[in-house]
């Protein structure tokens, strides 16, 4: 499930380029991925809830066909805006899916191997991320980039298959089963949703662009706070800190990421399988600096962690701009890029790890759709400015540098959360 979800991850981002173009949808490039990361809040919410009161088989099931259905409605769009509405349905399932998975690790594995858990959902990126960015950028150039999705949507139900059958029939349901109110979180998670998208939309409002953005700003700011844990938005020591954290790295790598095959495309002339290379590196030395957390994690510790995962997304990023801006030699930009995924690969899993550390059976569901939704709505809010910032400097030369620049702001942010994520007894649970 893992290696589908990162073939579909960096598939998209490799194509979306040659997508946007066959579409006439330059405008909504960036809505087409925020959208995703928006739904996605919803899904997370709802599977959380559902999995700290069952089995999370059937929350797992559920998110699965939405995520294959949303792939089927994209692959088939006639329109960009039809795409757009696919990628909606597809991030219901993608949210869903993630926190299932979360929590079926959390009570099938001891607490003692969670970190090699999560550091072999990293490793799972390995072979999507030597061909799947090329194959996608293939399929695109000589069959059709409508079998990227298609195709994808196949495969999910043949692994899903796979997973169910090895855990059909096992009791995972948690012995203290939450009952607190779920419509109220599903009303903030709808609300933090509809911020999202009315932000990602927002350079299509005209003179009204500052009022969109500002309100929707607002909007997600005040209903993604019940979502969390409390001080999240504040960088509360703990687990606030990690979930916070999270969303500002996620922000700034998957923000700029979309840009970095859409440079190669339009200003180098890459071909969609050349452009697809320029992942490959980043995503393999992501699973190679998963695989050192998950066995050096607890003695490089956790402040160590976080001062060399921000060091070289920074850099990562500022290279990239660079890149832009000079005219640098692309080869500079894919040397480049390949060092967020380190810092990437040493951060991701080990918060992951803390925030099962400081969960009970109780929370995990709550604990683990937090992370996630920390995840898609920092990545979502920071897509959706880079899309407004790169659509109002169209034509000027300043687009690629100034998204590069927000993510290099957002890494050094990181850095204030990431100083403060203290220990829940990760080094014996994880």
């Amino acid at each position: 499930m893992i290696f589908l979800a990162a073939t579909q991850a960096l598939a998209v981002t490799t194509v979306m380029p040659v997508v946007s173009a066959d579409l006439d949808g330059e405008a909504l490039y960036a809505v087409a991925f925020s959208a995703t990361l928006a739904t996605s809040v919803i899904g997370m919410v709802a599977v959380g809830a559902w999995c700290d009161r069952s089995n999370p088989v059937g929350p797992l099931t559920t998110a699965v066909v939405l995520f294959a259905a949303g792939l089927v409605v994209a692959g088939l769009a006639p329109t960009m805006e039809v795409l757009v509405a696919g990628r909606l349905l597809q991030g219901l399932g993608t949210g869903g899916q993630t926190v299932a998975l979360y929590v079926v690790v959390a009570r099938i594995y001891p607490a003692t191997l969670h970190g090699r858990v999560f550091a072999a959902f990293s490793a799972a990126w390995v072979v999507p991320s030597l061909i799947g960015p090329v194959l996608a950028g293939a399929v695109a150039e000589y069959l059709h980039w409508r079998w990227v999705f298609l195709g994808v949507a196949a495969l999910t139900f043949v692994a899903f298959a796979l997973v169910w059958a090895r855990l059909r029939g096992s009791d995972l349901t948690t012995t203290h089963p939450d009952r607190s109110p779920v419509a109220r979180r599903l009303a903030w998670a709808t609300l933090v949703a509809a911020g999202a998208l009315a932000l990602s939309l927002a350079g299509e409002a005209g003179r009204f662009t500052p009022l969109v953005v500002v309100a929707s700003v607002v909007v997600v700011v005040a209903t993604v706070r019940p979502l969390l844990p409390r001080r999240t938005l504040t960088g509360g020591r703990g687990l606030p800190s990690v979930v916070l954290m999270r969303a500002l790295i996620a922000g700034a790598l998957f923000g700029a990421e979309i840009y970095v095959p859409k440079l190669l495309i339009d200003e180098y002339g890459f071909s969609p399988v050349w452009a697809g290379f320029g992942l490959t590196a980043a995503a393999l030395l992501w699973a190679l600096g998963a695989w050192v957390q998950g066995r050096w994690g607890d003695l490089l510790g956790n402040a160590r962690i976080t001062m060399i995962g921000t060091a070289l997304l920074f850099a990562a990023v500022t290279i990239a701009g660079a890149t832009a801006l000079w005219h640098l030699d692309p080869f500079v930009l894919v040397a480049g890029w390949s060092l967020a995924g380190a810092g990437m690969g040493l951060m991701y899993p080990r918060l992951t790890v803390l925030t099962l550390a400081y969960s009970t059976p109780q929370n995990q569901g709550f604990n683990s759709s937090a992370l996630s939704i920390s995840d898609s709505v920092g990545a979502a809010v920071v897509i959706a400015t880079m899309g407004i910032a790169f659509t109002a400097l169209a034509g000027t030369g300043a687009g690629f540098p100034v998204v590069f620049a927000i993510a290099a702001g957002l890494s050094v942010l990181a850095l204030v959360p990431g100083l403060r994520l203290g220990h829940a007894q990760e080094a014996a649970r994880g």
